[in-house]
């Protein structure tokens, strides 16, 4: 895939996304929502920051599955239980997101949820790549 990542200058600069994502490729990926559950079904870790490092490793362990590495990544919706604990740990996040997925940010939201499908997750990630 090539990935041009747009930021405008009119735009306030992000940290930790892009504004706007142009991916060309020929197969695009669309990858479910992940929470941190272990591969016994468990949600794993109390806190957000635990659950967001495995929730993460969860979605790129899919797209690696499909044939994607992380540079591939076009969209990236983060649904949280709490907004204001996701901006309290945003720099910890941050680190997770480069240690895993590098500095090629997708286009990215964050959307704050009344609960997630297992009463104890307190993140999920869905997004899509387009793959060369």
């Amino acid at each position: 895939m090539t990935a041009e990542r747009v930021n405008p200058p009119e735009l306030s600069p992000p940290t930790g996304f892009s504004h706007a994502v142009v991916a060309t490729g020929t197969r695009v990926v669309f990858l479910a929502g992940q929470t941190a559950l272990d591969t016994d079904g468990k949600v794993t870790g109390d806190t957000l920051p635990a659950q967001f490092a495995q929730a993460l490793a969860n979605l790129l362990t899919a797209l690696r599955a499909a044939g994607g590495t992380p540079a591939d990544l076009a969209r990236v919706t983060v649904y949280a239980t709490d907004v204001a604990a996701y901006r309290t740990h945003a720099a910890d996040l941050g680190r997770t997101w480069r240690r895993l997925a590098g500095r090629d940010y997708p286009a990215m939201a964050v959307v704050e949820v009344v609960r997630l499908w297992d009463e104890r997750a307190l993140v999920e990630l869905d997004g899509f790549a387009v793959l060369p």
